[in-house]
């Protein structure tokens, strides 16, 4: 009778400590995000340069909805586009008309900033640098506080429109618009 109420209460502590939890494990898309080409989307920079077209040649950023601006053509799609298909795009549209065989260059000027939020010293919005980690994006906040679980942290990332959260380990990558949580420890 005393060892099936003692088995009793180790169950109920184990489901009552399951029940309390609320980590699912990160999707396989998170980090399968990680070895794609980079999407540009609103607050990117890029800089498209077109060869001997000096009036051309500029820095454009992606507004709210997605678009650049460019002259002689207009609104040019560019939120989850590559580089790549940027310059195809803007060759294509300059071959409408304007120039007989443009050869165009588009490379990221300014990624859209990061975010760090939680138990850092500093939280707020800070700028992308392609290689960064977690932990650089914390240090970069100021660091832990005393009360922060330092072993792993959440990561809003939208892929493909749809916005994802996982938990991670402070080696982990960031990419642009990544949205960092430091949570509090426990203990």
């Amino acid at each position: 009778m005393q060892s099936t109420a003692s088995l009793f209460r180790a169950l109920l502590a184990v489901s009552l400590l399951a029940g309390c939890s609320s980590y699912r494990p990160t999707p396989a898309a998170f980090h399968e995000v990680l070895d794609q080409p980079y999407r540009l989307g609103a607050g990117d920079r890029v800089r498209v340069t077109v060869f001997e077209q000096e009036g051309l040649t500029n820095s454009y950023s992606v507004d709210q909805s997605g678009y650049i601006s460019f002259p002689l053509v207009g609104a040019i799609p560019a939120r989850g586009h590559t580089a790549q298909q940027m310059e195809k795009e803007i060759a294509d549209k300059l071959r409408q008309g304007y120039l007989r065989d443009p050869d165009v260059s588009v490379e990221i000027d300014r990624y859209r900033p990061i975010f760090v939020m939680g138990e850092v010293g500093a939280a707020g919005q800070y700028s992308y640098v392609p290689g960064l980690t977690v932990q650089k994006a914390i240090a970069i906040a100021g660091g832990f506080t005393p009360r922060a679980n330092q072993e792993s942290v959440d990561i809003t990332r939208d892929i493909n429109g749809k916005v994802i959260t996982g938990r991670v380990v402070t080696s982990d990558p960031l990419l642009p618009g990544d949205t960092v949580y430091v949570r509090e420890r426990l203990f």
